[in-house]
């Protein structure tokens, strides 16, 4: 039997970060783990996190992964490295891959980042993307109303319209042609952020999804040969507390129905 990959995050964001990697790769079974007792990450200590982080990878690496993928902005910032030296598999953050994708998708080289404020006071963005072309301008701004907005489902029309407006305006004052969405809560509401941005610039913007670029990253890790079986491959969810909970919201996360999913709760 195939090894699954292994993904973990603080909580319910990043199933987007797994959903792009099903879409990318129907055939690969995947394992999740939401660090739900213990949710957010962005309030910690980078030693709190580092802590947590290690605590999950371990747990996934007794599921025999073969790849472990850091769903969270803020253990990707904080704890890759550390996670990397510690483990003989595998293990790819998020910040990485959109940073890049950023660097790719801007004419201008004016960059703006929407994350939590954990991640923008962090400055991992402006470090990734300045590892791949220093002659980049980068402006992060905090978005935090973003994430309940996400969780709630309320993805389009006034309120989430109103907040992005308050979010944006900061970027289109300095005219960046990008934007990264540097928490995986946010590719939720992608069409509202790209409706509002390019009303408040005048002109059209690109919207890189870190979670789609953590996705395409993989392809040159993994053996794509296997994605034409006709088999799915399994998705397991594993949370550290209040599982009904999690599941009543992560079928918007996954963009479908929950039907028949495995989801248990664990301790660490």
């Amino acid at each position: 039997m195939a090894k699954p990959i292994g993904i973990f995050d603080s909580g319910l964001g990043g199933l987007t970060v797994a959903r792009a990697i099903r879409g990318a790769f129907p055939a690969e079974s995947l394992v999740y783990l939401g660090d739900t007792a213990r949710v957010p990450y962005g309030t910690r200590s980078a030693g709190t996190v580092v802590k947590y982080a290690i605590g999950c990878a371990e747990r996934l690496l007794s599921f025999d992964i073969k790849l472990l993928v850091v769903a969270c902005n803020t253990a990707s910032g904080v704890a890759l490295g550390e996670l990397q030296a510690r483990l003989d598999i595998p293990v790819v953050g998020v910040i990485q891959p959109g940073a890049r994708a950023g660097v790719k998708a801007t004419r201008s080289g004016r960059i703006g980042i929407l994350a939590t404020a954990g991640t923008v006071a962090s400055g991992a963005y402006e470090r990734a993307i300045h590892s791949v072309n220093d002659a980049m301008s980068v402006f992060a701004r905090p978005a935090p109303l973003f994430v309940p907005l996400a969780e709630e489902g309320w993805v389009t029309g006034d309120v989430p319209r109103l907040a992005a407006q308050r979010y944006l305006q900061p970027l289109a004052d300095v005219d960046v042609d990008t934007i990264v969405l540097g928490c995986t809560h946010y590719p939720l509401l992608s069409e509202t952020i790209h409706e509002v941005a390019a009303e408040l610039l005048g002109h059209d913007v690109a919207i890189v999804d870190s979670a789609e670029a953590t996705a395409t990253t993989l392809t040159e890790m993994l053996d794509t040969s296997s994605n034409v079986s006709a088999q799915p491959g399994s998705l397991q969810i594993l949370v550290t507390d209040l599982p009904a909970q999690f599941g009543s919201a992560a079928s918007r996360f996954l963009g479908k129905p929950l039907q028949g999913l495995d989801i248990r709760a664990i301790d660490l």
